[in-house]
Formats: structure tokens, C-alpha cells, sequence
């Protein structure tokens, strides 16, 4: 009596069951991330820093520190940049704001005077009407049920972000102590999740988790470095172009650029407008044209080759993608996400690639040696092996 059937039934039910729970699993991860987003923010923060802190830490028990020592040393080096970073950014940040703020009645009047006249004229549309006080003060009469309804949704919001604003202060104190634990921790934490993994696909996890976690920590480490370089270069070369917020607009363009093509559209946009409003001369925006192409240069050919390369493995369209998929699913928290389960899902993905190159269903009855050797592929056609696990 043939019991081949039956058992492979069997096992195949089994797996059937199996996939069932790990997708349960999953949603239910995914349920709890949802509701559980603006509580989990300083514990994933604080985690991307003791994760990007523990190398550092690695390197100074090679030289025969303790754990404990080496971890102290790095988180007050980690300390001593924010604090410094702070002294540095806080008083330039304050200035300009004072600046904008004493500035702002020519901006208005230039965006209204002579913004919104050119894009009438240049778009035949109509904009001045709606922006007359005189036409809102009458539509709020007409509509003072519905103003004072708004008037009170408005409050709201600014109450419920009085909450907020002291949750992000909360935050903001527990971040530094989380860290603290996390870096100091980190081998007991990895441990423990490396224990959860089946023994049959541990050795798999382990290379599929080294790999992800390199190319994203590489990744991570050139984009900061790039956002910095075109901060400063963004801010010196506004400031030197004679702009007066010029320290401000380049150093958030430098923040935008972690996003591609966002930074340099930042530039533009409010480089050009700030110049405009300031001198009222279009010669003016010749010194923003020329920051934005010497930092586009320098991006493209210099800093993005060296420093960030192709580490993570993917394209622009994906990273907007994916920052804008996490920021949609989970807010803020999906936004720190977005990058991480790219660069991981990416990973997966080669590993599946390579997996299906390397198979039966892909080389049919032709030995492995035969096979072309495919751009990415595992296989080697000279010396036959594959580094995927049989």
C-alpha cells in the first residue's frame, strides 16, 4: 500500500497552516503599528540609534574596553554631537526666524502686489477677488453659523495639538534615555530575537538579516552625510548670493534632499521667491541658479556616488514611494519605517531571485554549469557553485 499520497497531503496541509499563522501574525503586527504609532515613535528612534551606535561600540571592545565602558563612551560621543549641533543650529535658526518675522510685512506685500498679478496675467486666472479682505469679511457674514462651526474646529485642533506638542516633549526626553538602554542591551536584544527563529532557516535569517542590516546602515550613514554637506553648502551659498534667509531656506532644503528631487525643489522655489521679494529684480535669482546647479553637480557626481552608491538598492521612485506609502499607513512612524522595510524587502527579494535562478523551475534539465551567467545571479558559470543554500 502506496502512503506517499497521504503523508504529502498531510505535509502539505501542515505548511497550509503554517502560512495561515505567520499571516495572522503578520496582520496582527500590522493592526497593532496602526494604533499604536505615536507611542512607538521614541522606541523606534531610539532603537535606529543604539543600531547605528553599536558598531562603534564593537570597535572600542576590540580594544579590549568592556561592554559597559564602550557603551558609556559612545553615547556621551553621541550626546556631545547633539549638544553641539544644538549650540551651533539653535542661535542661527533663532536669527533667521527673527529676520522672517520682521520681514514678512514686505514679502506680503510683494506676493501681493506682484506674485499674484504675474499669475494672473501669465495663467489668466483670477486671484485677487478672493484674497480681498473686503469679500471675506462679507463671506463670513453670510456664513457665520458655519464661521463660528469652523472657529470652533479650529480651537480644537489647537487644543488637541497643545496635547501633541507636549507628547513630542515627552518624546523627546525618553528618546536619550531609551537609547541608552537599547545600546546597552543590544547583544541580549538580538540574541533573544535570534532565538525566535526556527533552527531549520536560522543560518538563512542570520545572512538575509546581516545583509540588510549593512546596506541600510551604509545607506543611512551616506544620506545623512549627504543632507549635511548640501545643508551647509545650500545656506553658505544663499548667504553669500546676499539672501537674508538664506540660512534657513538652504538648510531645509538640505533636510528635504533625504526625499529625491525635494530638496532641490525647495531650493528653487523658495530661493527664487525670497530673492524676488527682497530685491525685486529678477538679476537676482541668477546667484540661486548657480547654488542649485553647483549643489546638483556635486550631488550627482560626487556625494551620492561616494558616499551612498547603491547600498540600498533602490531606485528614487521607490524611496518616494515607499516614505510616502508609510507616512499614509502609519503617520510619522510609518515615515522612519518606510526606508528600513524597503531596504529588507529588498534584500528578500534578491535572495527569492537568485533562489528561483538557482532552481529546477528556471534551468529545467540543463546542468547548472551551463547556464549564462545572468547580471545579479548567483550562478557561476565557470566554477558552477552558488552561495544559496540547497
Amino acid at each position: 500500500m502506496n502512503t506517499d499520497s497521504p503523508r504529502a497531503s498531510l505535509a502539505g496541509i501542515a505548511a497550509f497552516y503554517q502560512r495561515v499563522q505567520f499571516a495572522t501574525l503578520a496582520l496582527a503586527v500590522l493592526w497593532l503599528l496602526s494604533h499604536l504609532a505615536s507611542v512607538l515613535v521614541p522606541f523606534l528612534v531610539a532603537l535606529l540609534l543604539a543600531w547605528l551606535g553599536d558598531p562603534f561600540v564593537r570597535r572600542l571592545q576590540a580594544r579590549k574596553l568592556s561592554r559597559n565602558l564602550a557603551v558609556v563612551l559612545v553615547y556621551l560621543g553621541m550626546l556631545l554631537i547633539v549638544v553641539i549641533a544644538a549650540l551651533v543650529l539653535v542661535p542661527l535658526i533663532e536669527r533667521q526666524i527673527a529676520t522672517l518675522i520682521a520681514a514678512f510685512p514686505r514679502y506680503r506685500d510683494w506676493f501681493l502686489a506682484t506674485a499674484i498679478p504675474w499669475i494672473e496675467h501669465r495663467f489668466n486666472v483670477q486671484l485677487s477677488d478672493w484674497l480681498d479682505t473686503g469679500r471675506i469679511t462679507a463671506w463670513l457674514e453670510d456664513h457665520w453659523k458655519q464661521a463660528g462651526g469652523y472657529a470652533g474646529t479650529v480651537l480644537g485642533v489647537v487644543s488637541r495639538s497643545g496635547f501633541r506638542m507636549l507628547g513630542w516633549a515627552v518624546n523627546l526626553v525618553l528618546i536619550p534615555i531609551l537609547t541608552f538602554f537599547f545600546l546597552r542591551d543590544w547583544d541580549d536584544i538580538v540574541r533573544r530575537i535570534t532565538a525566535l527563529v526556527p533552527r531549520d532557516h536560522a543560518d538563512l535569517a542570520q545572512r538575509l538579516a546581516k545583509e540588510s542590516s549593512d546596506v541600510l546602515r551604509s545607506f543611512l550613514r551616506g544620506q545623512l552625510l549627504v543632507m549635511l554637506i548640501l545643508a551647509i553648502l545650500y545656506a553658505v551659498g544663499l548667504r553669500v548670493a546676499g539672501l537674508e534667509l538664506g540660512i534657513l531656506i538652504g538648510m531645509l532644503a538640505g533636510l528635504c534632499s533625504f526625499v529625491p528631487y525635494l530638496g532641490p525643489i525647495v531650493l528653487l522655489l523658495l530661493g527664487c521667491g525670497a530673492a524676488l521679494a527682497q530685491y525685486g529684480d529678477w538679476h537676482y535669482l541668477i546667484g540661486v541658479f548657480v547654488v542649485y546647479g553647483v549643489g546638483q553637480l556635486l550631488e550627482s557626481y560626487v556625494l551620492t556616488p561616494k558616499l551612498v552608491g547603491k547600498s540600498i538598492g533602490l531606485g528614487e521612485v521607490s524611496v518616494i514611494f515607499a516614505v510616502m506609502a508609510g507616512e499614509a499607513l502609519f503617520g510619522f512612524l510609518g515615515m522612519l519605517l518606510a526606508l528600513p522595510v524597503a531596504a529588507v524587502g529588498n534584500v528578500l527579494m534578491r535572495h527569492v531571485y537568485q533562489t528561483y535562478l538557482a532552481s529546477s523551475l528556471y534551468r529545467g534539465d540543463e546542468p547548472a554549469q551551463s547556464q549564462l551567467i545572468v547580471p545579479g545571479s548567483i550562478i557561476d558559470e565557470t566554477h558552477g557553485n552558488s552561495d544559496v543554500p540547497g
